[in-house]
């Protein structure tokens, strides 16, 4: 899942980006609202985390500029304001929620996973399934023929992407979008390297394939279910 935070405040910025990639997300970071702005441009994000008093755009603008769009991308706000009148405010312009400064991380990975299973339906289906691979978005335990296996953050990140869009040919590219920061967009290879890993523990050892290789497009997860 790829995150955009608009923060002008670095260590703000840098202590939420820290967070979030420990926890397997990609994030990219924007500076001040028009900045953030143009990476909504020509990036599609799965979360935003933006600031409230920012130079250029402030986040109030922004949220309604987002929406003005047409990008229904869940938005949340951080904001050291915290009257009741504010909130409305944030909510009006088109954020999903609001986070009062200062807060702790874990309050902040809470609201980020509540927002993104609110806006993915993942409450009502929080198991994906392929044959007899299964994977759970909120224990993030994943399973094949009933066993166990464990999966590095980022492995775990890609193995999601791939079963939530299994049977559709995934490129480099849109995997690196969604799985991966900026930093990593032009590294195609990375991608091979993680496919290859993945593949060792979820296709290795068993006789039915589920990650395939697309010559000149990228990869498809199989989908079905297990006779």
């Amino acid at each position: 899942m790829r995150i955009l935070i608009i923060e002008d405040e670095p260590r703000i910025a840098s202590f939420i980006r820290r967070g979030l990639e420990e926890e397997s997300y990609a994030v990219d970071v924007a500076s001040d609202g028009e900045e953030g702005f143009s990476w909504l441009s020509n990036f599609s994000y799965d979360l935003i985390i933006s600031d409230v008093l920012m130079p250029k755009l402030n986040g109030l603008e922004l949220c309604k500029k987002i929406r003005e769009a047409g990008i229904k991308t869940p938005i949340l706000l951080l904001t050291a304001k915290d009257t009741v009148d504010d909130k409305v405010l944030g909510l009006d312009a088109g954020a999903d929620d609001y986070l009062v400064k200062p807060f702790s991380f874990k309050e902040l990975l809470a609201r980020v996973r509540a927002l993104m299973r609110r806006h993915e339906g993942a409450d009502k289906n929080s198991k994906l399934t392929s044959y007899d691979l299964t994977l759970d978005l909120l224990t993030r335990r994943v399973e094949r023929g009933g066993s166990e296996i464990e999966l590095t953050n980022k492995e775990f990140a890609l193995l999601e992407f791939l079963m939530q869009n299994q049977g559709q040919v995934l490129s480099r590219t849109l995997i690196a979008e969604h799985v991966w920061d900026y930093d990593f967009y032009n590294q195609s290879n990375i991608i091979d390297v993680y496919v290859r890993q993945l593949r060792k523990k979820i296709d290795d050892p068993f006789e039915l394939k589920l990650i395939n290789s697309v010559r000149g497009a990228g990869y498809k997860l199989k989908g079905g279910k297990t006779e």
